[in-house]
């Protein structure tokens, strides 16, 4: 699309924004948005005829980018032929998204709870794990992220948790691997995925395995860091999980349909799952959907038993709809295949190229198109270029030259995440890439 150049319009949607709207995970009176006129693939555009290249993708949930005409012209027939419809009547594109989800899922998985966000899908998925095992307790990592609501907000294992922090009876918190940052003195990746696993099964032990219904991991955690599961870990949780008849949650919502170059990021580890939550990448956004893909003997549960829950949109006709046309245009333009290639192809070596260039990357992690760089004052201290939990004066540097670069960033803490559309070209990630190395420079004088 053309640049968009009018004062007037983005006048009053500052005005409208500011008078009017509170917005998440802020101080309200001290944010100023950045006011968007609108999309189109990897880019988007403002008031002010500057166009991004999308970076973030949004929330990391544009995989298939902006505005892509399969799935609007989906969304727009589905809106001429049926807007909404309760979840308790059947639907045809309610029933076609939900066998096209589980055709991707592992064998055994064939039923699908639409929720409406990621946030909600794991809400429900912990109540199916807690009425199927008539357990209480749910483990969650330290360094993750589950979601804003009640529940998912006290599994989450960073400070997002700690504003709201107390109904989290029956949360327990471990520590996951993370070799760079290792909390077991690890020497190597195997060497932490040993100890992780150790540490794991104490806390099971700890905690009484009888009290615990259901461990729930991001198979990559997103926000918290993008930390790849080293070999084995997760086949040790699935180990785990059985020995003590745990249920194991994968929390797929960002790292799923894509994202890390797979249709579930699982798939890289050869591990399954008894639960999978997603949302996001499922239909990129377009419209809100979420979900549980419900193994074989959790379904069982409650074949004759009633589930207690359910949404007054879950299944909504249009989120559905385009998720439909989300999931066959990945199968039909190849593009989780093409999300592989972009990160094995352009993003790993790049990045660990423009570390070579820039001390102030301490390392680089991720796979397909979700990439960590994580950012130090000092590589041999590892001593972060943001306080854990918060920013710093080079974190706002950082974001205002990458934006002057025509990047439209995704930055926690102390790392610059790397998540394009899983549909960016490789010459828009090549130079996406050479606008991310003139921007680190801006920060050169705050690493030792």
């Amino acid at each position: 699309m053309d640049p968009i150049n009018d004062v007037a319009a983005k006048a009053q949607v500052m005005s409208d924004d500011r008078g009017h709207v509170f917005h998440s995970w802020s101080a309200q009176t001290l944010i100023s948005p950045m006011a968007i006129a609108g999309a189109e693939g990897s880019y988007v555009y403002d008031y002010d005829g500057n166009e991004y290249l999308d970076f973030s993708s949004q929330l990391v949930n544009t995989n298939i980018g902006h505005q892509h005409p399969r799935v609007v012209a989906a969304i727009k027939e589905q809106a001429d032929r049926l807007c909404t419809i309760a979840p308790q009547h059947a639907n045809d594109v309610r029933g076609e998204a939900a066998r096209l989800i589980t055709n991707h899922a592992p064998e055994g998985f064939e039923f699908v709870f639409f929720t409406n966000a990621g946030t909600e899908a794991v809400e429900y998925a912990v109540r199916m794990a807690r009425l199927h095992t008539g357990r209480p307790k749910v483990l969650s990592r330290y360094r993750s992220y589950h979601g804003g609501t009640t529940l998912s907000v006290n599994l989450t294992g960073d400070p997002r948790r700690w504003p709201s922090d107390q109904g989290s009876a029956g949360v327990v918190h471990f520590f996951g691997p993370f070799a760079y940052r290792s909390a077991f003195h690890a020497e190597d990746e195997a060497q932490e995925c040993e100890r992780a696993l150790e540490h794991l099964e104490h806390t099971i032990r700890m905690e009484g395995p009888a009290t615990i219904a259901a461990i729930i991991l991001e198979t990559i955690p997103g926000t918290a860091g993008i930390m790849t599961p080293p070999a084995g870990y997760l086949q040790g949780v699935r180990d785990i999980c059985d020995r003590y008849g745990i249920v194991w949650i994968a929390d797929e919502v960002m790292c799923g349909f894509g994202r890390a170059g797979a249709w579930f990021a699982f798939d890289h580890y050869g591990a399954t799952p008894d639960l999978i939550t997603f949302a996001k990448g499922v239909n990129s956004g377009y419209v809100p959907l979420g979900g549980v893909i419900i193994s074989q003997p959790i379904y069982d549960t409650f074949a004759e038993r009633v589930f207690p829950g359910g949404l007054t949109y879950s299944g909504h006709p249009l989120a559905c709809a385009a998720a439909v046309a989300t999931i066959k245009l990945m199968e039909d333009e190849k593009i989780i295949e093409h999300a592989r290639d972009i990160g094995d192809d352009v993003l790993r070596p790049g990045l660990l190229e423009l570390q070579q260039r820039h001390r102030v990357i301490g390392d680089v992690r991720g796979e397909g198109v979700f990439f960590a760089l994580d950012l130090v004052k000092n590589r041999e201290t590892k001593e972060e270029l943001a306080p854990y939990g918060g920013s710093s004066e080079a974190m706002g540097v950082l974001v205002n030259a990458l934006k002057a670069e025509g990047i439209l960033p995704f930055t926690n803490y102390h790392r610059l995440h790397i998540v394009p559309p899983c549909t960016v070209s490789k010459d828009e990630a090549r130079e996406g890439l050479e606008r991310v190395d003139r921007a680190l420079s801006s920060i050169a004088s705050y690493v030792d």
